[in-house]
């Protein structure tokens, strides 16, 4: 026998079945786990892929700056596309986008396997599989966000500890399979592999459908001229009205300044150590180690932002400055010739890098506001491009003109340095309070496109007195 409760008075059916979609716990767990295992199938697969950059030298017959685009296209795709996959989840459902980029991430690594010349490796390796990480990654971090408030930077620390737990794991595991199945079927097994994302995709819950509020439907974009209309509905979806203020472009602008720096120890840090005078084996570890000190930076900075006792924009600035500094410190370190002095300043390094990847994602929210974070977040993966594919190159540049890599570290630390500096510029960046999210009047006119994330500024009391579905211009929401 079924037992029915009865109805609270005055309260609406779509209350009663969004209760256990109210934050921190329940489904958002589930995502949890999905984002752990989409990022170790993205980042993780992205940071092992140098095992086949011997194989393409040898079988391409080509440079290794040519070979080395390759990585450096499909991050930069990842990055570019990141708007576009935050576009589509504010148009339609983060669940179909998430499983279309876990297609397309799948289907060019696939393509990638039959290569006859780089530039086929350029378009399915470099384009494809890179579109597709930049409709699997935005979408699953914001989504995993809007289902947490007091817990949001741990369990973003949890979910991108797969990152260096899968390049752990993955780098012994390539080489494996290119000494198995050579590198065209090592690729053709990690382009399955990568289908994984899709069932990861499809644990994001369907939104389901609202009636739009009459004050919704007169403030519709759609209305007016045809043309107009389009263009107002493509900048709410993209949430380019953030570009013009202060705070976020300045947050934007110190992201791109340490993204400038933060990849080149994962591309020279190898070579380096060879170059000091270590073995194969002493420099790989050595990476290794750094890797293993990333995870336990990202678990532990969650965890300690997520106390409360510094503003998380505080914690992230001191962090980038320490990496940075440990970034210069790395070839300082192997002057003397001390294994145990550089795998020291590698450890700390790491951890450092590892601390501050959950805040640069965490501390979004708290300038845009919950409603624009999905946006925000392309938009900034978007800016953020040209630093991660110029960085390393101009690393490499250095060591070129200079004969080592103390230039190139130095540089790179500075820029991670100067990013944090460009962080106290911030609005009221010296208060000990954090400011007041950006008041949701501001944002009514852009229809209003995430009405989970809009409850989430308020309590969950707050939530379940307003009603998930009040506010909504959009029948179709990204956030899950």
């Amino acid at each position: 026998m079924t037992n029915v409760e009865p109805r609270a008075e005055g309260r609406r059916p779509e209350e009663e079945e969004d209760e256990d979609e109210t934050p921190e716990g329940g489904w958002g767990w589930v995502l949890v786990g999905a984002l752990f295992v989409s990022t170790s199938l993205v980042f993780g697969l992205m940071r092992s892929l140098g095992v086949f950059f011997v194989e393409f030298v040898q079988y391409f017959e080509e440079s290794a700056q040519a070979i080395s685009w390759i990585s450096s296209t499909g991050l930069a795709a990842q990055q570019f596309f990141s708007p576009l996959g935050a576009a589509l989840c504010n148009a339609y459902d983060a669940r179909v986008v998430v499983m279309a980029g876990g297609c397309l991430a799948g289907l060019g690594l696939v393509l990638a396997s039959q290569a006859t010349c780089l530039v086929h490796l350029y378009l399915t390796m470099g384009v494809i599989s890179g579109l597709g990480w930049g409709l699997v990654f935005t979408p699953m971090v914001a989504t995993v966000m809007a289902h947490f408030t007091r817990r949001r930077t741990l369990v973003l620390g949890v979910g991108f500890s797969s990152i260096g737990l899968s390049s752990f794991a993955f780098n012994p595991l390539f080489q494996l399979l290119v000494e198995t199945y050579a590198w065209r079927g090592a690729l053709l097994i990690l382009g399955a592999l990568s289908l994984n994302i899709v069932p990861c995709g499809a644990l994001i819950r369907p939104r389901r459908r609202r009636r739009r509020p009459e004050a919704a439907a007169k403030a519709d974009p759609q209305r007016g001229p045809p043309l107009a209309a389009a263009l107002r509905r493509v900048a709410s979806y993209l949430e380019l009205p953030v570009l013009l203020e202060r705070p976020y472009v300045t947050y934007a602008l110190a992201v791109t300044l340490l993204n400038v720096g933060y990849f080149v120890p994962y591309f020279h840090l190898v070579a380096h150590s060879r170059q000091a005078g270590f073995s194969e084996y002493q420099a790989a570890f050595v990476m290794s180690a750094a890797g293993a000190s990333d995870i336990l930076g990202r678990v532990a900075s969650g965890w300690f932002s997520d106390l409360g006792h510094f503003r998380p924009v505080h914690l992230l600035t001191l962090w980038t400055a320490l990496a940075g500094a440990f970034i210069m410190l790395l070839p300082v370190s192997s002057l003397s010739g001390s294994y145990a002095a550089l795998m020291a300043t590698g450890l700390l390094y790491g951890f450092c890098s590892g601390a501050l990847t959950s805040l640069v994602f965490a501390v979004v929210p708290m300038i845009v506001g919950v409603p624009r974070m999905m946006g925000a977040l392309g938009l900034l993966q978007l800016i953020e491009s040209g630093a991660g594919l110029l960085g390393t190159p101009l690393s490499g540049l250095l060591k070129d003109v200079t004969g080592d890599y103390l230039a190139s570290f130095v540089v790179s630390g500075a820029f991670l340095i100067l990013g944090s500096l460009t962080l106290t510029t911030l609005p009221r960046y010296f208060s000990r309070k954090e400011p007041p999210a950006p008041p949701h009047g501001l944002h009514h006119k852009d229809q209003g496109l995430h009405p989970e994330a809009e409850r989430m500024h308020g309590s969950p009391s707050d939530a379940d007195r307003r009603g998930v579905g009040e506010g909504s211009g959009n029948p179709k929401e990204c956030v899950a």
